[in-house]
């Protein structure tokens, strides 16, 4: 995970046994967390780390090879999608919500861009660190995975209503 926060110009906030209460009160702000038991909560700390990132920072490049998903904690990331050499943006991810989702589920190529549009904590969960805790905390890992499954259908759904309004 350390290349990767030097590829994107992170700054390790804190990790471990010593950030733990902090990084929990983190991931319990995030909407897909926030009704986790505090166990859980504990076990998901140990497999993620708190990183800043400045202003102006591209967090996933659109095309590029995904690895981890984010929960913002503060701070605004804005999601671009290229189309014709132009770069449109599709919505703006606030603290409290995720990103990079698919990345633990399939290591295809990232289909947008994200930039920081202004300074930015994430939580950062590796594919990595994603398949360990699946081993280790099977019952754990299956809930978390219910979760992004129904934050991925809940936008497929709202995809499609717009795409409708495009058909018509």
């Amino acid at each position: 995970m350390g290349a990767a926060a030097e590829d994107l110009s992170m700054e390790l906030i804190g990790e471990g046994e010593s950030f733990k209460h902090e990084l929990c009160d983190m991931i319990e702000s995030a909407q897909m967390f926030n009704d986790c038991p505090r166990s859980d909560t504990e076990i998901i700390a140990s497999y993620a780390r708190a990183y800043s990132v400045k202003k102006g920072t591209t967090i996933f490049k659109e095309g590029g090879k995904g690895s981890f998903m984010c929960l913002v904690i503060d701070g605004r990331v804005d999601v671009y999608k290229e189309n014709d050499g132009n770069a449109k943006r599709l919505t703006t991810i606030r603290p409290g919500k995720t990103m990079g989702e698919m990345a633990l589920l399939d290591e295809l190529p990232h289909s947008a861009t994200t930039i920081a549009v202004e300074d930015t904590t994430l939580v950062l969960i590796t594919k990595f660190h994603f398949d360990r805790l699946n081993e280790e905390y099977p019952a754990l890992g299956n809930r978390i995975l219910k979760k992004i499954a129904k934050l991925l259908s809940l936008r497929l759904r709202q995809t499609t209503g717009i795409l409708s309004d495009y058909l018509e």
